[in-house]
């Protein structure tokens, strides 16, 4: 094993894991080392389709960001095992990249011992292929309950004798508190291995910690080796819950993205890009009431979910039908992606017990029929020339222009070549007794991978990932941006010098030493 691994752990959930895991990413990358992310157990509905040996397989967001802050191609090793909750008490097991009946049957604790063979040979792996690997914890590795059960923290970080960095989240307060706390709570062996304390999101004056830093070490022998002010606008995606409502558009807002914040919601990082485009306010919603002041022009999104006939039927409870039915029908911009554009059909049929059946929404004459096998690739497309409804300026040559045609986003979609990726276990196709009335949705990618209405306002997608893909943010948001997209590689390099600049100098190079 040649890899040095650096490791970096929380004492809670969300005190910054994965954000840092992702800077140290960059920064390692930056030194002309070879770099990769790992992360053994990931628990997110945040999924990517990535490398494996039998084609495509899913991991975390996280550790796929982490691939491209580390200048890597992702693959399934980066992350071995993903659970993706279904319920309050339920997720899917997706081991080596693919969904595991066996495993997602079986209790919680019997899990570890059947899947840490295939953890470790992944981290042995990729420590005989690289030169730094920069492995994120989950939770808090000092969980005395589940300690007994670990595969993804300490039992990793001594499997590889990993120099473990403790990152909390300041702001929410009693940091020191948490940091002995962890500290004490790990058996010797396993606090042999922290080598210092990261305070997170700290807002002030760094001198006023004094004492407390040097009290602490006196009292663990550990240093706090950063202190990392609070940055609200960094640009990277979160892993888990729903952006902050707390951030703000850039400039005068001009276009409002109202995305429903259903319970199951999945993939919703795939927004995070609408968060750089000036005068853009993405706004997550729970209520109909949220969605009363929308203009025609502001776009209503329904996401991915993990379970979309219980998304609907959650929908339905809160009266967001109603609400997002009224806004189509005024004319206003909907978008369904994946699991949401089920919810567009007409209705969901599920024979095999996967999803659930339920009526949809009927905003698109569609029905969807969920299957035992599940669809898991990376797809690259062209949205079609002809589109029933294009935008003057982008319709193809040929084509007349009706004088009453609507303008809606969409169309200047028309002609445009994209890339994402498709997560889904169902198939959507035309409803056949609607068609042969001669009410049919208009086809705007091939292959069963996108409709639109006949007034053109109302767009189902099966393609994840449209505004990553800068020729679709450029075509959708041109005149916006007065400049190029922004990329991730300006967010992994501001990431880097972020961390470069406020540990102690020298302090990750003396890591990987």
């Amino acid at each position: 094993m040649t890899a040095t691994c650096i490791m970096v752990l929380g004492t809670t959930s969300g005190a910054g894991k994965s954000w840092l895991t992702t800077a140290l990413c960059r920064h390692y990358a930056r030194q002309g080392l070879k770099v990769v992310p790992f992360k053994a157990q990931n628990m997110s509905n945040n999924a990517r389709v990535v490398a494996s040996k039998d084609g495509h397989g899913e991991i975390g967001s996280a550790q796929y960001f982490q691939a491209l802050a580390a200048k890597a191609e992702p693959e399934v090793r980066m992350n071995p095992l993903l659970l993706k909750p279904e319920a309050d008490t339920h997720s899917q097991v997706v081991l080596m990249g693919q969904v595991d009946a066996r495993l997602t049957a079986m209790p919680w604790r019997e899990r570890s011992n059947h899947v840490w063979p295939q953890i470790a040979a992944a981290l042995d792996q990729l420590r005989a292929e690289n030169d730094v690997v920069v492995i994120e914890g989950a939770g808090s590795p000092a969980e005395i309950n589940l300690h007994s059960s670990d595969i993804v923290n300490m039992r990793v970080a001594l499997h590889c004798n990993a120099a473990c960095l403790l990152v909390t989240d300041i702001d929410r307060g009693g940091a020191f508190a948490h940091l002995y706390g962890t500290w004490a709570l790990l058996p010797p062996e396993e606090r042999a291995l922290i080598k210092g304390f990261v305070l997170n999101k700290f807002r002030g004056d760094a001198s006023l910690l004094a004492p407390a830093p040097q009290m602490l070490q006196d009292l663990t022998g550990i240093p706090t080796v950063a202190t990392l002010p609070m940055w609200w606008q960094h640009g990277l995606p979160e892993e888990d819950g729903v952006f902050d409502d707390r951030s703000i558009s850039k400039g005068a807002v001009s276009l409002t993205v109202a995305v429903i914040a259903y319970p199951r919601i999945s993939n919703l990082d795939e927004f995070q890009p609408l968060k750089n485009i000036p005068g853009v306010k993405l706004q997550w919603v729970r209520s109909p009431a949220e969605l009363s002041g929308l203009k025609p022009s502001d776009w209503v999104v329904l996401p991915g979910s993990k379970s979309t006939a219980a998304d609907l039927a959650w929908l339905r409870s809160q009266g967001l039908d109603a609400a997002v039915a009224q806004h189509a029908g005024q004319g206003g911009v909907v978008l369904g992606v994946c699991g949401g554009l089920q919810m567009l059909g007409e209705a969901l049929i599920d024979a095999h017990g996967i999803d659930g059946n339920a009526p949809g929404l009927g905003l698109l004459p569609l029905v969807t029929v969920f299957e035992a096998d599940k669809t898991v690739r990376r797809t690259q497309t062209r949205f079609l020339s002809v589109w029933q409804h294009e935008a003057p300026g982008h319709r193809p040559a040929g084509v007349a222009e009706a004088p009453d045609d609507p303008v809606t986003p969409w169309t200047s979609l028309a002609g445009v070549s994209v890339s994402g990726y498709e997560i889904h276990q169902g198939q959507t196709a035309q409803h056949p007794a609607m068609a042969e009335a001669g009410d049919v949705a208009i086809e705007v990618l091939p292959g069963g991978l996108g409709w639109c209405n006949a007034q053109g306002n109302v767009l189902g997608l099966y393609l994840h990932g449209l505004f990553e893909d800068p020729a679709a943010l450029q075509a959708l948001f041109c005149a916006r941006l007065n400049g190029p997209v922004p990329t991730l590689e300006l967010v992994f390099e501001r990431m880097a010098d972020f961390v470069e600049t406020h540990f102690e100098p020298g302090l990750l190079d003396t890591l990987v030493r």
